[in-house]
Parts: C-alpha cells; sequence; structure tokens
C-alpha cells in the first residue's frame, strides 16, 4: 500500500488538519506547528535523521506533529545545515557541529515561539546522535524519545553502503551510472568530516543523558536496540522500551511507505506522559513565527503556505537581481518532499534563479508537508482530483504577478504536470521528465503499480542477460510473477503499437489513444510550449511509443513539440549530465516563454 497519511491516524472522516507556520533562523526553514488550547507547558523539537531516512520519515513528523497539536504540545521540525531547504554550507567545519549547531538555533526558535521553556527531544537514526549531544548542552530538557538510533557508526556506514546498492538496484542503475563517491544514498552525499565523525560514534559508551525520561524504539531483528536500551538504563532515571513496529516498511521507499502507526502513537502517549498538564489558560505564542527570505547566491528564497486554508506548503525561490523568465513550477514525484530527489529541485531552482528565472517547489495534499484534504482519498497519485493543487500554486504565483508560468514535472509529476496543463489555461508551458503514462485508467490499483513498477522490454532484456539477476530470481529475491505480468504487459503493448489494427481487439487501448491525443492537440491549440524528456530506456518511451510510433513519427502531427532522449540514465536522471540536459531544458523554455 503506498503512503497513506493522517486518514490511518484519525479515521476515515476527517476535519482539515491545521498546518504549521513556516519561520526561517539560521540559515535554514522551519516548520511550527503551535499547539492546540489548552497547551502543555512542554514543546517538542524534531531532530531528522539523515539522507534516504529523512525523505522517508518526512511525512510521518508531520503526522506526528499533527497530533501533538491536538494534544496541547507545540513542535517545530526544521532542515540541518546544507540539508533539504537550508542554505548550502560551503564549509561544514568539523564532525556533527554544524548540525548541532542548526538544532540548537531550532530549540531557541522553539522556545521563543511556543513560549515553552521545557523541550522534548524526538529523533530517529543519526539525528539521536544529534539529539544526545545537544541535550548535554541545553537545559530544561524533559524526555528524548530514540527511534532505530544510530549506535554503532560504522555498522551505520556499512549499512547505509549496502542500502545505497539496493535503492539503486531497484531503479535499475548500472555500476556506471551509479553515485559511488564518498558516503552517498539516493543521489546525496554525506559531508566528508561528518562521515569522519560518524565513523568514531558507539552510544554504547554514552556516560551521561541530560533527560530524566528516554523511550527507545527497538527496530525489529536489530537486537543491538536492545543493548543500547539496557546500557542507557543504567544512565537514565526512567527508560521506556517500545518495538518500533513498521520501521522496515517506513524506510523501504517514500513511494510505497507506510507510516509507522502504533510507533506513532506509542510517542505521543510518552510525550504527554512527561509533559506538563495543560495550563488553565490557553498559552499564547510569545513571539509570531516569519517566514524572511534566505539570500543565497544569486538567490532568495521564501517559504510560504498558500492555497485554500493555506493548506499547501512551497518554497518561492527568486532572483536576488532582474526576472528574466517565465516562473517554473516544480511539481514532486510520487511522494517525494518538494526538494526533489537528491535535492534536484533545489538545485535547479538555485540554478534558474541565477539565470533570472524564478520557480515554486510544493508538497501537494497528502506529500511530505501539506495536510490531506478531507474530501479526498488517502491515494493522491495519478487523481483527477490533484490537478486542483496545481491551478492553487498558479493562483498564488498570479497573485504575485509571476505569470507566465509553466509546469516541470518528473515520473508522475511528469503526468501531472500533462493533466495540469489541460485543465488550467495559465499554464503556459509543460515539460514532462519520464512520465510513466499520459493517461491513467482508474480501474487500477495506483498501490499495485507502485509497488510493482514494469521495466521497458530492452531492461528486462539486459537483467536477464545479467548472472546477478537469475542468482537473485533463484533466490527468491525478485517477485517472478510481478515481472512476468510485466512482461507480458509489455509485450501486449508493443504488439499494439506494431500493428494498429489490433486496436480493434482491445478498444481500451484504442481509447486511452484518442484521450491522450485529443489532449496534446488541445494543449498544442493553446500554443503551449511542449518538451518531453526521456532516458533512453525508461518504461515511460514505451508508452510514448503507442502514442507516437516507434520512431516518433507521430509527433510530425505536432511539429512544435520537442523530443529529447538521454542516452545511458535512470529514471531518476541520476548522472550529472543527464541532470544537465534537464536543467537546461527548463532553464530555455522560461526564456522562451518570458520574451
Amino acid at each position: 500500500m503506498a503512503a497513506l497519511g493522517a486518514a490511518e491516524y484519525q479515521g476515515p472522516l476527517r476535519e482539515m488538519t491545521a498546518t504549521a507556520m513556516p519561520v526561517t533562523f539560521a540559515g535554514t526553514v522551519g516548520l511550527f506547528m503551535p499547539a492546540a488550547a489548552p497547551t502543555r507547558q512542554t514543546a517538542v523539537l524534531f531532530l531528522s535523521p539523515w539522507g534516504f531516512e529523512e525523505m522517508c520519515v518526512r511525512k510521518f513528523w508531520r503526522i506526528l506533529a499533527e497530533d501533538l497539536a491536538k494534544a496541547g504540545i507545540a513542535s517545530l521540525r526544521f532542515d540541518y545545515a546544507g540539508t533539504g531547504d537550508a542554505l548550502d554550507i560551503a564549509d561544514p567545519g568539523e564532525g556533527l557541529m554544524l548540525w548541532e549547531g542548526t538544532a540548537l538555533s531550532a530549540a531557541a526558535m522553539l522556545r521563543s515561539l511556543s513560549g515553552c521553556e521545557r523541550l522534548i527531544l524526538v529523533s530517529q537514526g543519526l539525528g539521536s546522535v544529534v539529539a544526545l549531544d545537544i541535550a548535554e548542552r541545553l537545559s530544561a530538557i524533559d524526555g528524548i524519545a530514540l527511534l532505530a538510533p544510530t549506535i554503532s557508526g560504522r555498522a551505520y556506514l556499512r549499512e547505509l553502503t549496502v542500502w545505497s546498492k539496493m535503492i539503486d538496484e531497484g531503479m535499475g542503475l548500472t555500476e556506471t551510472q551509479r553515485r559511488t563517491e564518498g558516503v552517498t544514498i539516493a543521489s546525496l552525499q554525506m559531508p566528508d568530516v561528518i562521515v569522519a565523525a560518524v565513523k568514531k560514534l558507539n552510544l554504547m559508551t554514552l556516560a551521561q543523558v541530560g533527560a530524566p525520561d528516554c523511550l527507545v524504539l527497538k527496530r525489529p531483528g536489530r537486537p543491538v536496540d536492545a543493548d543500547f536500551a539496557a546500557h542507557l538504563e543504567t544512565l537514565c532515571p526512567r527508560v521506556e522500551r517500545g518495538a518500533y513496529d513498521g520501521y522496515d516498511e517506513l524506510v523501504s521507499n517514500p513511494t510505497i511507505a507506510t507510516m509507522p502507526l502504533e510507533a506513532g502513537r506509542k510517542i505521543l502517549d510518552w510525550a504527554k506522559s512527561i509533559t506538563t498538564e495543560p495550563a488553565t489558560a490557553s498559552r499564547k505564542i510569545l513571539r509570531a513565527p516569519r517566514a524572511e527570505a534566505l539570500i543565497g547566491d544569486g538567490f532568495r528564497e521564501t517559504p510560504l503556505r498558500f492555497g485554500e486554508d493555506n493548506r499547501l506548503f512551497g518554497i518561492l525561490c527568486e532572483p536576488s537581481g532582474d526576472r528574466a523568465g517565465a516562473t517554473a513550477l516544480l511539481l514532486t514525484t510520487a511522494y517525494d518532499r518538494h526538494a526533489g530527489w537528491g535535492r534536484m529541485s533545489v538545485t535547479m531552482a538555485r540554478a534558474l534563479a541565477r539565470d533570472g528565472i524564478p520557480s515554486l517547489r510544493f508538497d501537494t495534499a497528502n506529500v511530505a508537508d501539506s495536510p490531506p484534504l478531507p474530501d479526498m482519498p488517502d491515494q493522491v497519485l495519478y487523481s483527477r482530483d490533484q490537478p486542483r493543487d496545481v491551478s492553487a500554486a498558479l493562483d498564488i504565483l498570479e497573485a504575485k504577478k509571476l505569470l507566465p508560468a509553466f509546469a516541470v514535472g518528473r515520473c508522475s509529476g511528469g503526468y501531472l504536470a500533462f493533466q495540469a496543463a489541460i485543465r488550467d489555461s495559465r499554464c503556459s508551458g509543460l515539460i514532462t521528465v519520464n512520465p510513466y503514462a499520459f493517461f491513467w485508467d482508474e480501474t487500477q490499483s495506483v498501490d499495485e503499480a507502485l509497488r510493482f513498477v514494469p521495466r521497458s522490454l530492452e531492461t528486462y532484456r539486459q537483467k536477464f542477460l545479467q548472472f546477478e539477476t537469475l542468482k537473485r530470481l533463484y533466490g527468491g529475491q525478485i517477485d517472478a510473477k510481478s515481472a512476468a505480468r510485466n512482461i507480458v504487459t509489455a509485450l501486449a503493448r508493443r504488439a499494439v503499437r506494431l500493428g494498429r489494427p489490433l486496436l480493434g481487439v482491445l478498444p481500451f487501448f484504442a481509447g486511452e489513444h484518442e484521450t491522450v491525443i485529443n489532449g496534446f492537440r488541445s494543449l498544442t491549440k493553446r500554443q503551449v510550449d511542449i518538451s518531453l524528456i526521456y532516458s533512453a530506456h525508461d518504461i515511460g518511451l514505451d508508452h510514448f511509443r503507442e502514442h507516437f510510433g516507434e520512431d516518433a513519427a507521430g509527433l510530425k502531427n505536432f511539429p512544435d513539440i520537442r523530443l529529447t532522449i538521454i542516452p545511458d540514465a535512470d529514471h531518476n536522471l541520476t548522472p550529472p549530465y543527464a541532470r544537465k540536459v534537464y536543467l537546461r531544458e527548463v532553464r530555455e523554455m522560461a526564456l522562451r516563454l518570458g520574451e
């Protein structure tokens, strides 16, 4: 099942969820969630894990913050320096001091915003090391929650290496396409000075804890977590243990991650049990949250809420100098946060701004930091209603006089860009990168499709010729039934596009084809600028050929559409040269539309 959201926590009938307030400090972006009255005397500071694990936990943090607020507990979540939406750092300093410095600033900000002097630190993975370190330097820490803590630095780095390879193999990357320099996972590289510090970590030698209460959620099948909890009991007056049920499912993939509901309830109950009871009167925020622009090299970025009830969260990136092009609307892929896979959207937005091109990157409803709509299903991908979020983004751009604008998206974001451009005439351009399809059959399960994503026939052919694939197939590590089903479907689709008479036998494909072509016709009639980008062996290229032919001959009816095929690139455009092609196409469209 794909990553769901607050409905799992709070039932299928829900009201509009309150949204966190953006705030900027210490070169980073935070989201402050005020407590609902009556408020407690303690606030929660979230300390995130790093890298791919942070991407997976992002939505879980948001849901937990919402539930803490309903229990009267304010909270703040933020990005460490040089990660997520934070400014890049030229000098990372030594060890974990850079991230600890951001965390200390976040603690001061949370106290200022909430009026609460006492804090609880909720941490996961490498964030647990940060939590334990800053707790010794902060006063009035009531408790530390340590979720799947990084106990041995060397073991953690070894695990990251294996994890990285599994992710890359899952995306179909070859060894030549993989990024292997330093410690890298999901196109995110850990600074070398932090790697050096992590290697030395060993929480089993911890000598003191700066809090009277601790909660340890242990990962399944990792006895070292229980050993650490036992060691912690010799240092801390009260230690509560629990199982981190759902951990492996949470960190498997942000696209199909399920929220760890039982773990969330344990954290919530524990936090409530150690906080001071609600005050008789509602505590007011002592300082109003302010999201002033972060100023970088040639750009300024402002976090903002927009849409009905300020339900959507995004980052507006503008050039420091004069504007020179149309605004790029950078859409999310699946359930990845708006920073993008490997911070791709952050890097692109700032590069565009240096060329005078503004952009808005944001989370659609029920993705990362944007809560779900009360009247919508939890599964939002490929939903006919998701273009509403794009229209809300165009509303804010129009209000800020930042039109014309064009939509940019990869994979499911490319599908959304296509559908949104059809529905909203303010969308002047469209760039899709490796869209799986331009048409979605609503009888098809999105969850099933995301869990067993098909590959192109060329990719299957290459894989089956590799000894490693045969070994994994024999060992049961590959779902043979799903692979066989995907191959049969791909063969059927290829038969369709090689022999159009078959469309009479397969009327569904005929209807899909007509719908897609009519969509492109309506866009070209409106003179929408269109650019299609594909990796050479991406599965989306098979769907493209169904509509435009094996040699793209059908594009002769759409002479203004640009088609770019990137050789030796994966679905996520991991190789740097592939991302340069992507950036070039976005930049050129922005400049054309801005003339």
